[in-house]
């Protein structure tokens, strides 16, 4: 028999909360009010930073571009979300899904990789200070950026391209919000081990070669900061590294979770949540745990905000 060549599925169904219809209102409502603060905080870091020339340094470009990533992570999967738990049926095309788990796996890769970049950023500024400038001028800060992007758009078209390569002849239903690589090979008509063993073989190399590094420059970070002689010193040192510590934390650890085991015994339930944890909690949160509690942010802020009320009134 002639193996056929395409997949005979033509689309999924999304089933999202779909097993507990009493709830799914509610979640809408947090879902939407969660997106809409994520773009707006997330576009305020964009705006401010762009026009703030005093803020055009390294530590500030990098939040820029992790609030690009964080904007485009949110707006790859939340809509879908929204438009899952506002119908009793929602299906999404092949290409769609291909598309939808592009763009996820790049904008979140990505980020896996620009956080260990700014962990670096932050062990040259502590423990190199007088070096800094050189360490981290605009040559590195650039290649460090774009290599954060074209190796991840280089993994991301082998891993999508790869998942879409196997045979879905049915069923067609995704126990999920929005199309992931774990519920949507589920469901694949093939053995998929080899793919399994690349998957976590990849997720080893390219999430924990980021961790690594964030942890080392955090090694090093700490020696650094108890050997400060001022208590406001390590204070404000401390202060800086705190929140990238809080947000290396929850996105590696849930998306380790998530990829390290494709077929893992974890019930579809726990792995949805575990799934929002970094799609819908790490976006909200960057504005908060980076910048708006940040002095230079929040001063730099308030200059546009009085120089665009002064033209109004002018």
């Amino acid at each position: 028999m002639k193996r056929q060549n395409q997949s005979s599925v033509v689309e999924f169904i999304l089933l999202g909360f779909s097993n507990y219809p009493e709830l799914q209102g509610q979640i809408f409502g947090v879902f939407l009010v969660i997106y809409l603060v994520t773009l707006m905080g997330n576009a305020i870091i964009i705006i401010v930073i762009s026009l703030e020339k005093s803020l055009h340094v390294p530590l500030y470009l990098f939040l820029l571009n992790l609030s690009v990533l964080e904007v485009g992570f949110s707006a790859s999967t939340v809509p879908e979300m929204l438009v899952v738990l506002s119908r009793e049926r929602t299906t999404i095309t092949f290409a769609g899904c291909f598309a939808q788990m592009y763009f996820l796996l790049l904008f979140g890769g990505t980020e896996c990789f620009l956080l260990g970049a700014m962990a670096y950023d932050r062990y040259a500024a502590i423990c190199h200070p007088l070096s800094y400038p050189v360490i981290m001028n605009k040559s590195v800060f650039t290649k460090l950026v774009t290599f954060s992007w074209v190796s991840w758009i280089m993994l991301d078209t082998v891993h999508t391209s790869w998942v879409f390569s196997f045979p879905f002849c049915g069923p067609n239903e995704i126990n999920h919000l929005f199309c992931e690589t774990p519920p949507v090979l589920e469901l694949a008509c093939a053995d998929t081990f080899i793919f399994e063993i690349y998957a976590f073989t990849g997720t080893v190399l390219v999430v924990m070669v980021p961790f690594l590094l964030i942890l080392l420059s955090y090694t090093r970070i700490l020696f650094a900061i108890l050997k400060m002689p001022s208590n406001t010193g390590r204070q404000k040192a401390f202060s800086t590294c705190a929140s990238h510590l809080t947000s290396v934390t929850l996105f590696y650890g849930t998306a380790i979770m998530t990829y390290s085991q494709p077929k893992s015994d974890y019930s579809p339930d726990t792995k949805k949540l575990m799934s929002l944890a970094y799609t819908l909690l790490t976006p909200l949160l960057n504005p908060l745990i980076y910048s708006l509690r940040n002095s230079e942010m929040k001063r730099a802020f308030m200059k546009l905000w009085r120089r665009k009320f002064n033209l109004q009134t002018f």
